[in-house]
């Protein structure tokens, strides 16, 4: 063990006049207030459901403007899955009541499964109140403006 100056306790391991306790420790400190605030308010959560970008149905890509005529006819719809309850977790869309939005798949070039590509529509199942387009698995969505 090596001494230090009078008064000092020494320190196994590190080199004199080295300290790295107090800024690790601050370092620490920063990152987990950092973790806590994102978890607190998710970034893609933070913006209101009615600042949602819009999109004209015009400008959808030719697979989510099939989609869209598929839902206004009531199917058929070539997933099982297309139709089913969207529970809006994410809480980017308004918040209405549970069964409200439905969730339909449109189809993307290349993809072996489902893709990313989805509408989902609340309100009755053919004349829907609002559709939104989702192109990253409901990580963003856009009004669709028909």
């Amino acid at each position: 063990m090596t001494r230090g100056a009078p008064g000092t306790a020494a320190r196994i391991g590190t080199l004199p006049g080295m300290d790295f306790a107090g800024p690790l420790r601050l370092a620490v400190a920063a990152l987990a207030i950092g973790a806590l605030l994102s978890l607190a308010a998710p970034a893609h959560a933070r913006a209101a459901p009615e600042a949602l970008p819009d999109v004209a149905a015009a400008e959808l890509p030719v697979e989510a403007r099939r989609t869209l005529a598929l839902i206004r006819n009531g199917g058929p719809f070539p997933y099982e899955r297309d139709g089913v309850r969207f529970g809006n977790r994410e809480r980017l869309l308004p918040a209405k009541p549970r069964g409200y939005y439905r969730e339909y798949t449109v189809r993307t070039p290349g993809a072996r499964n489902r893709g990313a590509r989805r509408i989902v529509c609340g309100g009755p199942p053919r004349t829907p109140d609002a559709c939104y387009y989702t192109h990253d698995h409901y990580q963003s969505f856009a009004r669709i403006r028909e």
